[in-house]
C-alpha cells in the first residue's frame, strides 16, 4: 500500500518537488504560510537525505522527511529558526558537529488523506534512525511540535534544556509551543523504549524489505527502500 524511499535529495529532483509541495499544503492546512525552517534550497544541498512515502495506488507522495548534515556552509534549518529566539543555538549545533558529526531531522509531514495510520509519526520517524546510521553521525536534533514530542522522546531522544525555556519556545507562531530534543547516541539508542529500538535494529537490519503493520485503520503494507546510494557526506 506504501513505499518508502531514502535518498540524498540533489539525486531526485523531482521526488524533492513533490515532497515540497505536498509539506506546504500540509501547512498551509494549519494556517502557517512562512516558515523558516521550510525553505526549499534544501533541495539543492549537498548535505540533505530524504524519505518520501508513496501510496501505492496513486504515486502520490503523501508523507516525508529530511536529515539534514550540519555544515559551516549549510547551517540547520533550526538555527535560523531558533536564532530568532535564542542565539545560543548556533554554538550548541557546533559543539556537537565539532564532536563527530551532528544533523536534524526536519520538515516532517503527512497528508491528512493518509491520517490515522500513523504513518508519520510512527513508521517514517522510525526511518530516519536508519538512515542517520547509514550517514554515520554520532547524534541528531530535532525540533518538535506538541504532538511529536513524545514518539520523539520514545526513540532515545531527550530535551535539550541548554535552549529557551528549558529547551521550549513559542514557534512557527505565537501559540504553537516547540521544543528542541537531541539524540546523543544514534548508533545504539541507549535511552529508547525497547519496541522502539527493536524495530529501527530490525530495519537496519534488513534495509530492502515488506512489512503488514496494524494500524487504527487496519492492517497496512509497507515496502521500504532505505539504502542510501551515497551516504558518505563526509567526502562532498
Amino acid at each position: 500500500m506504501f513505499t518508502f524511499n531514502a535518498f540524498r535529495a540533489i539525486d531526485e529532483p523531482d521526488i524533492c518537488d513533490q515532497f515540497i509541495e505536498g509539506h506546504a499544503n500540509v501547512l498551509r492546512e494549519y494556517g502557517v504560510t512562512k516558515v523558516t525552517s521550510s525553505n526549499n534550497e534544501w533541495k539543492f544541498n549537498p548535505f540533505v537525505y530524504v524519505v518520501t512515502v508513496h501510496e501505492d495506488a496513486t504515486g502520490k507522495v503523501v508523507s516525508g522527511l529530511r536529515i539534514h548534515i550540519s555544515s559551516p556552509d549549510y547551517p540547520l534549518p533550526l538555527e535560523g529558526a531558533i536564532s530568532q529566539v535564542d542565539m545560543r543555538i548556533q554554538d550548541l549545533v557546533t559543539e556537537y558537529r565539532e564532536a563527530g558529526g551532528t544533523g536534524e531531522i526536519g520538515g516532517l509531514w503527512n497528508s491528512r488523506a493518509i491520517s490515522g495510520y500513523g504513518i508519520g509519526a510512527l513508521f517514517l520517524s522510525r526511518t530516519s534512525l536508519v538512515i542517520a546510521e547509514q550517514l554515520n553521525v554520532p547524534s541528531l536534533f530535532a525540533l518538535c511540535a506538541e504532538y511529536t514530542l513524545k514518539p520523539t522522546l520514545q526513540k532515545g531522544f531527550e530535551i535539550e534544556e541548554k535552549i529557551g525555556n528549558n529547551g521550549t519556545f513559542f514557534y512557527p507562531k505565537l501559540d504553537l509551543v516547540a521544543t528542541l530534543a537531541v539524540l546523543k547516541d544514534v548508533k545504539n539508542l541507549p535511552l529508547a523504549l525497547k519496541e522502539e529500538r527493536d524495530y529501527i535494529f530490525d530495519l537496519r537490519a534488513d534495509l530492502v524489505s515488506k512489512k503488514i503493520e496494524e494500524t487504527p485503520k487496519g492492517p497496512i503494507e509497507i515496502n521500504y527502500n532505505l539504502k542510501i546510494k551515497s551516504p558518505n557526506w563526509r567526502t562532498k
